[in-house]
């Protein structure tokens, strides 16, 4: 059983950067991708941005390309992911998951985190 737990959220204005982490209780990630979604208030929850770490492959989500960045350091097994040029319409509980393929479907995913608040204000 894989556990993820985030951190690095908060409360920043528009414009603002943050960087969230997910660390894993396993002791390496290397055979999962590692993907980052988020879920707003009276929406579903949708992809942000995926690693995987076999070749390194990025999916990024069009809605945040170019504003963010997924990184992954193995020897820590923690994933990160890099929010710049934050908008209000980027606020949501952000989650990290693991899972077997490259995928921006929730439902590829096996393992979660219990999510980190990520707020920006206008």
């Amino acid at each position: 059983q894989v556990q993820l737990i985030e951190s690095g959220g908060g409360l920043v204005q528009a414009g603002g950067s943050l960087r969230l982490s997910c660390t894993a209780s396993e002791r390496t990630l290397s055979g999962y991708v590692m993907g980052w979604f988020r879920q707003a208030p009276g929406k579903e929850r949708e992809f942000v941005a995926a690693n995987r770490w076999s070749d390194g492959r990025r999916n990024y989500a069009d809605s945040v390309k170019g504003r963010f960045t997924i990184s992954s350091d193995n020897a820590k097994n923690t994933v990160y992911l890099q929010l710049n040029s934050l908008k209000p319409e980027d606020t949501a509980v952000y989650y990290c998951a693991a899972g077997p393929q490259l995928s921006e479907y929730v439902g590829e995913y096996v393992y979660w985190g219990q999510g980190t608040q990520v707020t920006v204000s206008s």
